[in-house]
């Protein structure tokens, strides 16, 4: 396995410059989640006295939690030694930020080897008859992204014995977007007003689930692609 568990070297950005496939994985700071339970702030405007925060707690279906921890097992004991949680964790986070832009600015030939090509048809589609606002909502920022949790683990073979895992990954991000509000599932959200109540913040969360996918066939890249893009209230 190399370093980053998605090849996610191709989904980090540290100068627009660069090629994708040119730019090493950037590390941000890991977020210990013994309990399942993580407990995400962010500011909602400049840190003035009458700056305001929300705090997201979530929560993860305790049955989801223990059935991903137990495939994460597996994945380790049986196919990669190396796979790491926390790595995988950090660079779908990155992955998701990078990808999310890319749509957001309609940029389809470049992500033509970052997402399966069966699905990007469709998102050319929806992306075009998208207005201008639900479009920029696309968009995750890294420092934006307030949660992050796998949602779902798959190990299958296909008929010629070639084996994958797939692994779904949520996502809630802020966005300045004019959108509906979102319904969060599975997390709780608390807005701490600090200062002025009476001024009315612009920021709302949004969710996107992304399913990575990877062949751990003896002999073969270990290269990470996205199967499955889902932005809800704006990829319907």
């Amino acid at each position: 396995m190399l370093r980053s568990v998605f090849r996610l070297s191709r989904f980090c950005v540290r100068s627009p410059r660069c090629p994708p496939s040119l730019i090493p994985l950037l590390r941000p700071p890991v977020i210990h989640q013994s309990s399942g339970l993580y407990c995400g702030t962010r500011g909602l405007s400049s840190q003035s006295p009458g700056s305001s925060r929300v705090v997201v707690v979530g929560v993860p279906n305790p049955i989801i939690w223990f059935r991903t921890r137990i495939y994460f097992f597996i994945i380790r004991t049986y196919l990669d030694r190396d796979f790491s949680v926390e790595e995988f964790t950090d660079g779908a986070k990155q992955a998701f930020s990078f990808v999310s832009r890319l749509l957001s600015q309609c940029k389809f030939e470049a992500l033509e080897n970052l997402v399966a090509s069966e699905i990007l048809k469709d998102l050319k589609d929806k992306c075009s008859v998208l207005t201008d606002s639900y479009r920029n909502a696309l968009a995750a920022e890294s420092d934006e992204i307030m949660y992050s949790f796998p949602g779902d683990v798959a190990i299958y073979y296909d008929d010629d014995g070639r084996k994958f895992v797939s692994i779904l990954m949520r996502f809630w991000y802020m966005s300045h977007a004019d959108v509906p509000d979102e319904e969060l599932e599975g997390t709780k959200v608390f807005q701490v007003v600090m200062g002025n109540e009476n001024v009315k913040d612009q920021k709302r969360i949004l969710t996107a689930n992304y399913e990575f996918r990877r062949e751990f066939t003896k002999g073969v890249k270990p290269d990470w692609i996205i199967t499955r893009i889902e932005h809800s209230k704006l990829l319907e």
